[in-house]
């Protein structure tokens, strides 16, 4: 007798970042080129060294990392680490004026074409202390695993109307891999949004209820 299957129960609606000056952070995303991808609200939350997370654009050469690495640094970004070839392919990372650190790569090593300003996926990586638990906490809240490490990775699937995909790193390593020390105290300064209602994960990271619906551009959630 076959098993009866179930349609995950939850996806990730939102990406909502919490900075001191949304009309300044708007005004950066817009320049980086990431602002649809993104909401932003205000807060005043203590927050002090690597927060445990990161955005990471993939894109389709090495030229397409350069410009939108030089498209954050003149909007005022700071370098963590230049844009350099690696095992993986080719990537950066930045660290945007109100805190939140970018990452862009390409599995690419050589150009096949000119730069251009297309992304072809965003992930959030949050960094969680045991892959594996955090992992299960998330399907067993609706999660489907897309891909899957042992204890070092893992992806979900992303929503069809959202269009960050979620994934989960060993915090230490996450961090290793931005160029930043793992030390972190006080809030995440990230909200993400749930089709299934307000939960905390098992790393402090928040969710709060949000409708599945295409995300809007940034400003539009200025408040």
């Amino acid at each position: 007798m076959a098993m009866a299957t179930t349609a995950p129960t939850m996806a990730l609606a939102s990406v909502t970042l919490e900075v001191a000056d949304p009309d300044a952070a708007h005004r950066f995303y817009s320049a980086f080129g990431v602002d649809t991808h993104l909401r932003l609200r205000a807060s005043e939350a203590h927050s002090s060294g690597f927060r445990g997370f990161t955005l990471a654009l993939t894109v389709s050469g090495p030229a397409t990392v350069d410009s939108f690495l030089a498209a954050a640094v003149d909007a005022g970004a700071t370098v963590l680490r230049p844009g350099a070839k690696s095992l993986w392919g080719y990537g950066g990372v930045v660290q945007a004026p109100d805190g939140t650190i970018w990452k862009v790569a390409t599995s690419a090593k050589k150009d096949t074409g000119p730069a251009t300003r297309e992304i072809d996926e965003v992930v959030l990586l949050l960094g969680v202390n045991d892959v594996k638990a955090s992992k299960q906490f998330y399907v067993g809240r609706g999660l489907s695993v897309a891909r899957s490490f042992g204890g070092r990775y893992a992806e979900f699937a992303a929503g069809a109307s959202h269009p960050v995909k979620l994934a989960l790193y060993k915090r230490g390593g996450l961090a290793k891999d931005l160029g930043v020390p793992a030390d972190g105290t006080g809030s995440h300064r990230i909200v993400l949004g749930s089709t299934a209602g307000a939960f905390t994960d098992p790393d402090g990271f928040a969710w709060e209820a949000t409708a599945l619906t295409t995300v809007p551009p940034a400003a539009s959630s200025l408040s």
